[in-house]
């Protein structure tokens, strides 16, 4: 059985957030979140004008009532 910081570390990212900004994914990180326990998210150059990664995947835990997890370089891990 593998670690919990095994199953975050082996994630495929899901959700990649660009220039139209957190708002456009919001409802299919909400319908993935739903389903399976860790979603891993990336945030392009055009998304970081926003803001950094620790900024953009909190703002995506409160629109989602998730939890920020981890948070690396350009990519970010919520759960629910």
């Amino acid at each position: 059985m593998s670690t919990r910081k095994q199953r975050i570390h082996n994630l495929d990212v899901t959700v990649w957030v660009g220039k139209r900004g957190t708002s456009a994914v919001t409802e299919e990180l909400n319908d993935q979140l739903a389903e399976q326990e860790f979603v891993k998210i990336k945030f392009h150059r055009a998304a970081r004008a926003d803001g950094d990664a620790e900024e953009l995947a909190t703002e995506l835990a409160e629109q989602t009532n998730a939890t920020v997890v981890q948070t690396r370089g350009h990519t970010a891990v919520l759960e629910r």
